[in-house]
C-alpha cells in the first residue's frame, strides 16, 4: 500500500543508493553502460553542492527505512523547472507511487513560481513515459541517438501551469 510511504526530503546519505540503483537496474533493464552512473553522480553531487531550496528540491520515496525511489526537481531557466531522477525499484512499481511522486514534484514546482516543467527521458520508459501523457504532459521532441552503449530514442516532454 502506498499510504505507508513517506515522502523525504533528498539527504547526503542518499547519494551513493540512488547512484548505485540507477546504474544498477538501467542495466539491468535497459542494458545501459558503466558510463551512466557517474552522470548520475555528477547530477546530485551538483544539486548537493549548490541548490537552493526555495525553487528546488529533491524527495525519497521510503517504506520502513527502505528506499523505493526519487525524484527531483531543478532550475531549468527563470519560468521553467527541471524534472530530474525519477526513479522507482521494482518492488514499489504498480503502488500509485510514481504519480505522488510526479504530483509532489509537479505542486512544489508550480508553488515556486515557474510558469511549467520540461522532462528529458528515453521512448523505452513506457510506464513513465504513460504517466507524463496521463497528467498532461505534452511530447516534444524525440530523436535518435546513442547514449549509455545503446540505440535510444530520447525524448523532451513539457508541461504548462
Amino acid at each position: 500500500m502506498a499510504g505507508d510511504i513517506l515522502l523525504r526530503p533528498f539527504a547526503g546519505p542518499d547519494l551513493d543508493w540512488l547512484v548505485e540503483r540507477h546504474q544498477t537496474l538501467y542495466a539491468r533493464d535497459e542494458g545501459f553502460d558503466d558510463t551512466f552512473g557517474p552522470v548520475v553522480r555528477r547530477i546530485l553531487e551538483e544539486f548537493e553542492a549548490g541548490h537552493d531550496p526555495e525553487c528546488e528540491g529533491g524527495w525519497i520515496a521510503q517504506r520502513g527505512g527502505q528506499r523505493l525511489g526519487s525524484i527531483f526537481c531543478v532550475r531549468h531557466d527563470a519560468t521553467t523547472a527541471k524534472l530530474r531522477l525519477f526513479l522507482l525499484v521494482p518492488d514499489a512499481r504498480g503502488l500509485g507511487l510514481g504519480q505522488r511522486l510526479l504530483k509532489t514534484c509537479m505542486q512544489f514546482a508550480q508553488g515556486a513560481g515557474y510558469a511549467g516543467m520540461t522532462l528529458w527521458t528515453h521512448e523505452s520508459h513506457k510506464a513513465a513515459c504513460a504517466l507524463y501523457a496521463r497528467s498532461g504532459w505534452t511530447l516534444t521532441r524525440s530523436v535518435p541517438v546513442h547514449s549509455f552503449g545503446q540505440d535510444l530514442v530520447e525524448q523532451t516532454w513539457t508541461f504548462r501551469f
